[in-house]
Order: structure tokens, then sequence, then C-alpha cells
């Protein structure tokens, strides 16, 4: 046996007092706990603990993940390469029996807890939500299941109580992946050196690449991870087979150290992550852990009691700290001040401290607990889980647990999901590239282009149904935040510059594209007007802010410009013998946002005889508002379809038409909406019959 095998690093998370452990320990020769390895364990916990929970000066604690990663890495991949080069093998069935004896118990009790808080707290949608959540991470594809139905740093992430389980089950993933690359190539050690590189530099090239065009990939899945994992597994590999190639100097641990608090204080939530930016944390955590057995300060701090216990209760504050904060903000929206926050953060402690005590340290030190039975145990649990899981699934969150008000703001809170099914990137044709969703009869050339923003995909089910009863073909094509008006650039504060240029390419992509389609008679341009002319949202959504400028028409008011670039685009539509319609955009409700609503009536904030007039608001205020985008639409030389009478009387606009929530916020209408409205598209829907 190697020398530098038997001082080098156990699989700490991993106790060597079960049984099949302390057979493993009694041959291989189990070296001594490593302290600062736990130290680091802590520095990320927390980073991401005091990011999650907003504690200033914490805007890059997300990289907390990172460390998490390359530790697993390292341990995981150490155990595994000391097994293989004393026994010629790795005994999967084993390594995998002691993840699950390590992860499932803490996990399971967090599942269930998290169940039975949100059948009294979350909505239908958002507990449907999270009962798919459970399914998913409960079979190791939680991460899978977020990459396809949200965006890394989603500013409504505190609706997604499962989210945190993503890195979870990209570490599940590897602990299936390294261990089959052990087993194919168990004849050559040298063989598999040469994989594990090749992994690692695929991976990182891969994700390097990948980032700007699919951010969510690059962040979710696994292959994209994969890199962070095996670098930690390449230095544990390094240590043990060349212990003199990294010779001890206190440098080290302190550059280390230095990257990592550079990465957690000042790294940014951003379009651009991960990338290359994700390099510096798990550098800083390779560095900190190859140079572990030098005797420095930073060694000397991270093996300090607190931050040791702190590394030890980790995994079950991982595990607990974000369903407390999300469920807790879910309730009230948001915290008093820091001496609430330092009060749930301390709950979060309290739970995980319980976790490891009472759940974790028990499970893992016993002698009487089998393999077997741990196997049926954790079976019969995820059965259990999957089950209750699915029935909330089916049942679409169980509604009937709140009132008919509640309902309501509840349903309208969910009417907003869209039949995409027939939506597609044109592969051939003018729109080639973009992605175009068809309505009506399929059958015939397309003679109608709907043509707008996120509000032209609110009315994509009453358009359909218009266009299905009229007999017309057409097609809708929309990109969020996005005005369906041609020479005009975007500067928007709450997407990339890359999604600014995008809608420009798009929307001149657009232009093109109506100059080449001979079966075209029809063009509606629908979108959210108010706000490209006034530049920001409002009420619920005043934090958006959007700046228009145009090389074309030159510097002026943003209202202005709207009105100018506008009649230009209706213009050059109009000239190739195409009839314009513009959708006149719906009054906004300032301070309507029905999932609000739904929360506040449900967790007793708001009085029932009051939340009707949330969704109200009065004729003169709502025309205030939509001034400057009406006086663009009247000089726009469109012909204009009005909206305001199924929403408005003389006097005063409701959110909530025969006892039907219409708006989902302040400016989006439901899907019941579009369908109730869909007569105000015939007027374009027969212009041309087909």
């Amino acid at each position: 046996m190697p020398r530098a095998y038997k001082q080098e690093f156990s699989d700490q998370t991993d106790s060597a007092r079960i049984a099949s452990s302390t057979q493993t320990a009694a041959v291989f020769g189990e070296p001594d706990h490593r302290k600062e390895i736990d130290g680091l364990r802590a520095i990320a916990i927390l980073a991401v603990m005091f990011h999650h929970f907003g504690v200033p000066g914490f805007g890059g604690g997300f990289v907390g993940v990172d460390i998490f990663f390359v530790i697993s890495g390292f341990l995981i991949g150490g155990m595994l390469w000391r097994e293989h080069q004393h026994t010629g093998r790795v005994a999967l069935g084993s390594f995998l029996m002691r993840r699950i004896r390590r992860l499932a118990p803490a996990y399971f009790a967090m599942i269930f807890a998290v169940l039975v808080v949100g059948s009294w707290i979350l909505l239908p949608n958002d507990f449907h939500n999270t009962a798919k959540g459970i399914m998913a991470a409960t079979v190791f594809l939680s991460n899978v299941l977020f990459y396809g139905q949200s965006e890394p740093f989603d500013g409504a992430a505190e609706e997604q109580i499962m989210l945190h389980t993503w890195s979870l089950s990209v570490e599940e993933q590897f602990y299936v992946f390294l261990p089959l690359i052990f087993l194919v190539f168990a004849r050559s050690a040298r063989a598999i050196c040469i994989t594990l590189a090749a992994c690692f530099a695929v991976s990182l090239l891969g994700s390097l690449l990948v980032v700007p065009q699919a951010q969510a990939a690059a962040f979710y899945l696994f292959p994209f991870r994969a890199w962070e994992l095996l670098a930690g597994v390449g230095l544990a590999i390094l240590r043990i087979e060349r212990p003199d190639i990294l010779r001890a100097h206190q440098a080290l641990s302190w550059v280390g150290m230095s990257l990592l608090l550079v990465s957690i204080c000042f790294m940014q939530a951003s379009e651009t992550f991960p990338g290359w930016q994700v390099v510096l944390p798990v550098l800083g955590t390779l560095l900190v852990i190859a140079n572990g057995h030098q005797k420095n300060w930073v060694n000397h701090v991270l093996s300090m009691r607190v931050p040791v216990l702190i590394g030890l209760i980790s995994y079950s504050l991982y595990l607990w700290h974000w369903p407390v904060y999300a469920l807790t903000t879910y309730l009230q929206q948001s915290y008093a001040g820091p001496a609430e926050t330092a009060l749930w953060m301390a709950i979060s402690f309290v739970l995980a401290t319980l976790s490891w005590r009472l759940i974790e340290e028990p499970v893992r030190n016993t002698t009487q607990l089998a393999n077997w039975s741990l196997l049926s145990a954790m079976v019969a649990a995820s059965a259990l889980a999957v089950s209750f899981s699915f029935g909330i699934y089916r049942t679409d969150g169980l509604p009937q647990r709140f009132d008919a008000q509640a309902r309501l703001h509840i349903a309208a809170s969910s009417d907003v999901a869209q039949d995409l099914s027939r939506c597609h990137t044109a592969d051939i044709g003018a729109f080639k590239g973009l992605k175009v969703c068809p309505i009506g009869p399929q059958t015939r050339e397309h003679t109608l282009i709907i043509w707008g923003d996120e509000h032209a995909r609110a009315y994509l089910a009453g358009l359909d149904q218009a266009a299905q009863e009229t007999q017309r073909s057409g097609l809708v094509i929309w990109r969020e935040g996005c005005a369906p008006v041609f020479d005009i650039r975007k500067s928007e504060r709450t997407t990339s510059q890359a999604n600014d240029v995008a809608c420009a390419e798009a929307n001149q992509h657009i232009k093109t594209a109506l100059q080449s389609l001979p079966y075209l008679r029809d063009v509606l341009l629908i979108g959210r007007w108010s706000y490209y002319a006034d530049g920001a949202g409002i009420g619920h959504d005043a934090h958006k802010k959007i700046r228009l400028s145009s090389p074309t028409f030159g510097p002026m008011t943003q209202d202005r410009l709207l009105a100018t670039a506008l009649a230009a685009t209706v213009n050059e539509i109009a000239v190739l013998d195409r009839d314009v319609f513009v959708l006149r955009q719906p009054p906004e409700f300032e301070h309507y946002h029905a999932p609000d609503v739904a929360r506040a009536l449900v967790h007793g904030r708001l009085p029932p005889q009051l939340a009707h007039r949330i969704g109200q608001i009065s004729v003169t205020d709502a025309n205030q508002r939509a001034a400057g985008a009406q006086a663009a639409l009247q000089k726009s030389g469109a012909q204009i379809i009005d909206t305001w009478q199924w929403f408005c009387d003389p006097f005063l606009c409701d959110a909530v038409q025969a006892g039907v929530g219409q708006f989902f916020d302040n400016n989006l209408v439901t899907n019941a909406a579009a369908e109730r409205m869909r007569a105000v598209f015939y007027p374009v829907m027969t212009r041309h019959p087909q």
C-alpha cells in the first residue's frame, strides 16, 4: 500500500462507525478527519445562506454551491481511487448504500415537513409545483426539472420551494457517473485518469461555450457542472499519487481563501454565470484543500470549533434553510427588518442541528440498521413521498382548501399557462430561426400575422379560438419585452444586453420577412404600449424600466419616439398592400397582482370586503396612464381595435368580470379573459376571408 495513500483523505461525509464503513476503514486504513474541510463547508453553507436571506455583502454567496461541488469531488474521488488502487475494483453497491445512509434520512424529513407546511400556506399552483419538485428530487432529477421551467436567479425563486435540491441532484448524478468510470476502466489506472481528464476538459469547455446561448443549461445540468466535481477528483488523485508535486506553503492557503472571499462578496448574479467566473471559487477551494495539512492561520481558523460544528451540520443546514426562507417570505412577502431575518436564520440553525443530531448522526452511526433494512425504508419513503406528491400534482394543488373568493384570484394566478404544443422555431421560410405559433386551420397559406410582445402571447388562446371560428389561418410571433416596431433599440433594466440585441435583430428579421409573403393580407400589432411610451412599469412592476432609442429617428422623448417609429412601421407594412391593425392595450390596474391578492386573502392579510377594490381603477386614472400610448396609436395610421369595453363601464374598470378573474397582474390578461373577448379579433379575422 503506497505511503501517500495511508496519510491522505477519507470521505468525511461517511462515518467509519457504521458496519460497512468500519470494514472499509479496517481494510484501507482510514486517515484522520480533516477539520479544515469542515471549515470550508461552513464557509460554503454560510455564503449560500446569507445570500439567500439577503444579508448585505454576500452578493456572490451562491458560489457556496461550487465550493461544495469541489469538496464532494475531492472526498468521493479520493475514496474511490484508494479503493480501486487497493482492490483493483470499486464496490458500487456498498458505495451507493453509504451515500443513501448519508443523504436520504434528512432529505425525507425535510420534504415531508414541506408537504405538511405547504398544505397550509401554499396556493394550489405553487403546491402543485412543489409536489412536482419533490417527485423530481426524489428520483435525482430536480436539476433537469428546474432547467426546463426557470431561469437562474429568477426573481420569483421563493415560489420554488424545492429549488435548492437542484444541486443535490447534480451531486447524486455524479455519484453514479464517477463509480461507473472506475468500473468501466477498472483494469487501467492510466485509462481512468485519461478519461477523467477528458471529461473535465469537455465539461469545462462546454460550460464556457453554452453559457451565452443557454445559461439555464449551463447552470443546472450535470454535464456542464461535472468539471467542478472532477477538479476535486483530480486533486485527490494527485495528492495520493504525487504528494511531492504540491509542496506546502502558506501562500497557497492565503491565495485560495482570498479567491473564495472575493467571489462570495463581489461576484454578481448575472446571465454570464456560470462561466469563466466560476473558475475563481473552484480554484480557491482547490488551493485551500491542497494545502490543508500546512500549519497556517487559514487552516487554524477553519479548524476551530465553531467552523467545524457548522461544517458538520452543513448538509442539514442546506436542506432546511431554503424552505424556511422560501415559505416564510411566501407567507408574508418580505421580512420586517434585520431582526426578523436573524430570527429565521436562527430557526434554520436550530432545525439543522436537530436534523443532524436526531436524524443524520443516528442513522450513520448505528450498527443495528442493516443495509437491506435501510434500502427498504428508503424505497418505502420514496414511494410515500412520490404518491403524496403525485396526488397533489394530479389535483392541481388541492384548490378546495380555500374559499370561493380566494379561489377566484387563485384561478387567475394560474390561468396564464399556454398550450404551446403547436409553437415551434421555424426551420424554413421567411421566419426561419424565429419562434412562431400557428393559429386557426393549417391547411392554407398564412394570410394573417399577429406580431407583439408578451401581450400577444397572453391573447394566444383567444386568438386561436377566434381564428378557428372564422376559419382564418395565421401566425403569432412574440418576444417578451420587445415592442413590435421597426428601427428602434431598447435597453431594459430587468433583462440582459443580449436580450436587448436579440429584440432588435428579431424585429429586423420580421421586417424583411413581411416583404416576402405573397399570401399575407393583414398584420395585427399587440403590445404593452403604455410601458414603451412611459418607459416604466406601474405599481407591482414599477421597478421595470425601459429606454427606447433609434439611430433612424434620432433623439426625442420616449413617447414621441414610440409614436414616430410605430407610424413608420405601419406605413412600411401598408405600402406592401397589407392592412394593419393595432390592438389597444387594456387598462392597467396599478396595484393588482393575482398571486399577491390570493396570498393576502388566504393568509389573512387582506379583509375579504376590501379584496375587490385592489382590482378596480377609475376610467379617469386608467386614461391618464394610457395617454402617451393612446396618442401613439392614434397617430400610427393603423386601424385601432379597442379592448376597454370588455373591462370598463363609463366610470370604472374592473379586473374581475362576472365572477372570473381577468388579469394575472396589473397588465396581462388571463386565458379566460382572452377567450371571453375573442370577438374583439373578428374584425381582423374576417377582413380577408379564406
